[in-house]
């Protein structure tokens, strides 16, 4: 079986905006490339491997294993027996900013601390000040319910990882389930409205970085 990616959202086709893409590794797969020019924010959706950056040692990744590829920087990807699932978010290059080291960081999802806003929950993988200037990655927890309409400064892209809900944005309402990509544009009044019994899991990535609890609540 050969690597699989898929095309989920791209923010500004033929221009320079947010691509995410799904990318599928079979056992003993490997992908060779270098990031580009304003970087790439991966998630280790299911799965294991290895990072190997420049001469040094591999790294394991697993699940909730999150990745900053800084603008340049080259990388090997192998995956582990089974399948090895990944998010791939590549930055617009002018967002791009340089990078002390030029080195991959990784970071595991259950190290990062829980911020609350409101009844909602969410962990900052990277971002400003937290080894990723250009965006912010985050994995956010929504429990059963709506909250009020806001809208955000920064473009967004939002994946579903588990759960299933709604998404309120203009006149049009969307389901959301696992595997659901969203793109959410700056100024765009939504809200993301939990319909099951269980916690709604997303992970999301926006720039320019900042931290997710910043909105403006319609009035």
């Amino acid at each position: 079986m050969d690597v699989v990616v898929r095309t989920l959202v791209d923010t500004a086709p033929g221009r320079d905006g947010l691509v995410r893409r799904r990318v599928e590794m079979p056992t003993g797969s490997a992908v060779e490339a270098a990031a580009g020019p304003g970087g790439e924010l991966w998630y280790v959706i299911d799965g294991a491997g290895l990072l190997t950056s420049g001469d040094g040692p591999g790294t394991p990744i697993r699940r909730d294993t999150a990745l900053w590829l800084p603008p340049g920087a080259r990388y090997r990807l192998t995956a582990s027996p089974g399948m090895l699932s990944l998010d791939s978010v590549t930055l617009p290059a002018a967002t791009g900013i340089p990078d002390d080291t030029g080195v991959p960081r990784l970071a595991q999802l259950a190290d990062c601390a829980v911020e609350v806003t409101g009844d909602r929950r969410f962990r900052v993988l990277f971002g400003p000040g937290n080894g990723c200037e250009a965006a912010t990655q985050f994995v956010g927890e929504i429990p059963p319910g709506r909250a009020p309409l806001h809208s955000h400064t920064y473009d967004e892209v939002v994946l579903v990882l588990d759960g299933e809900g709604v998404l309120h944005a203009g006149p049009v309402e969307h389901p959301l389930a696992p595997g659901t990509c969203i793109h959410l544009p700056p100024g765009q009044q939504h809200c993301l409205e939990n319909t099951g019994q269980s916690t709604l899991w997303v992970l999301g990535v926006f720039h320019p970085g900042g931290s997710p609890a910043a909105k403006a609540t319609a009035s």
